[in-house]
């Protein structure tokens, strides 16, 4: 189903880097616009994120920049937690499929179902010919010559060697699950015991009858906790979103107790938490995400990572010095990702035709600007720039839509998500398998059927 409407006076030659679910998009998009595409994955198999390894890195916390990173943050237990059918891309149903009994068919599936779907998308829309496997990017850069003036400069390594390459376009599909983040605890430097990013987290083995700290109550730190909970003698949640005196056994286990932030930790081993209780753990586990991060980019300082914001970006895409040679795909957090992803796409790879124009840079800076002031005005701090927790994704998502003439996210998408995000904190533990949307499914798969009429074809993946 490769599709390709390309003129040579508006086609591009674009570079993608990344292979997870964002670049594998931007390709089917980019091609789709008429553009040259070539994907750059350092990995040896499509997926990103979402290919699983049990291999994790030699230093736990993920500290030393000299390490060999492993680009998977995934632990053997986990499982979408919003719901397949608002996950899938737009036009690609992440449906229940026809299988021989290897495909997960839940409604929350495990990490090896998403990636199965993501090989089903590659394989539907022949992206892995655009790909280069095991290939590392090593610098992009504006080229600096004036014979390729405005274009950039990659510079790729794999088992070949070195390759300096000139594309009219970079769009970055990194991910943002490689660089940790790590919370900061008074005393940690004497603190004896172990500490570990759940970045390398995998299994709970071993953890048994230990005693474990777990820094973060969003997801990861919600499903690490409980799976470590099978196994260890405690296991305490320290969570900054509860108040100071917050002490409580979590329901269904005798074992797992919610605390406030960390006071201090101290030479003896204990912990101290703001609520005043003291735990002599054998380890804590780092759940508290990740840094944006692009050794590769080398933009002279017009694009900077500062508190993990990636800026300036107008609307989280271009930066407005160097629009539309490059952009960024699938930074915003806290979403349905793949749909925006997509959308992103859509209108990166409409600018780079001259489809859709986009402002001047000076009106991109204002409106980024403008952005920044709101948020600080709010009092969000800067590391949650890219943050998109309420109607804001759902806006932006539409927004993004309307600029490349396509229609505006589902309603029934919306409700699920929402629906769906609730039930996260008000049913940690069963959210996954109990629900009361059957009606937004029904909505769903109608829209599905409705859509793919025209695309004949695709209708044999939509459970029959």
């Amino acid at each position: 189903m490769a599709q390709s409407n390309r003129d040579p006076t508006t086609s591009r030659h674009v570079v993608v880097i990344g292979a997870g679910a964002a670049g594998l998009v931007a390709a089917r998009e980019l091609r789709r616009e008429g553009h040259s595409v070539v994907v750059l994955e350092r990995g040896s198999q499509i997926g990103g994120v979402w290919a699983y390894t049990s291999q994790v890195e030699p230093d736990p916390l993920s500290l030393n920049p000299t390490r060999p990173v492993v680009h998977s943050s995934l632990y053997k237990s986990l499982r979408t937690n919003i719901p397949r059918e608002c996950m899938g891309f737009t036009d690609f149903p992440f449906a229940t499929r026809p299988h021989d009994g290897s495909r997960d068919p839940r409604r929350h599936p495990g990490h090896s179902e998403v990636l199965a779907y993501l090989r089903d998308f590659a394989k539907e829309f022949d992206i892995e010919e655009m790909i280069r496997f095991e290939t590392e990017v090593v610098r992009a850069e504006p080229a600096a010559d004036e014979e390729n003036s405005g274009k950039w400069r990659v510079k790729s390594r794999s088992s070949d060697g070195v390759v300096d390459e000139i594309y009219d376009a970079v769009v970055v599909c990194n991910g943002h699950y490689a660089e940790p983040r790590h919370a900061h605890i008074a005393g940690i430097d004497s603190w004896p015991g172990k500490q570990i990013h759940s970045h390398n987290y995998r299994v709970p083995d071993p953890f048994k009858d230990q005693i474990v700290i777990v820094i973060g109550s969003s997801a990861s730190g919600v499903d690490i906790s409980r799976d470590i909970a099978k196994v260890a003698k405690e296991v305490h949640v320290s969570s900054r979103s509860t108040s100071p005196e917050t002490y409580e056994m979590l329901p269904g286990y005798n074992n797992l107790w919610l605390h406030p932030v960390i006071e201090t930790a101290r030479e003896d081993g204990s912990v101290v938490f703001q609520n005043g209780k003291t735990v002599y753990a054998d380890t804590i586990m780092h759940c508290t995400g990740y840094k944006y991060y692009f050794p590769f980019l080398d933009t002279k300082g017009k694009v900077t990572v500062d508190d993990n914001r990636v800026g300036p970006l107008y609307k989280h895409v271009f930066p407005p010095a160097l629009a539309p040679g490059l952009s960024f795909i699938g930074l915003p957090w806290q979403i349905t990702p793949f749909p925006m992803f997509e959308l992103q796409s859509k209108w990166v790879a409409a600018v780079l035709s001259r489809r859709v124009s986009l402002p001047s840079q000076d009106e991109m800076m204002e409106d980024t600007k403008a952005f920044y002031d709101k948020l600080e005005a709010s009092g969000i701090p800067k590391r949650y720039t890219h943050l998109m927790p309420d109607d804001s994704q759902f806006e932006y998502d539409n927004w993004l839509a309307d600029q490349c003439d396509y229609p505006r996210i589902e309603k029934w998408r919306e409700e699920m998500f929402y629906i769906g995000f609730k039930r996260i904190y008000a049913q940690s533990a069963t959210y996954r398998d109990n629900w009361d949307d059957d009606h937004l499914i029904a909505e769903a798969y109608n829209d599905f059927v409705k859509f793919m009429s025209s695309y004949p074809e695709l209708l044999p993946l939509l459970k029959t």
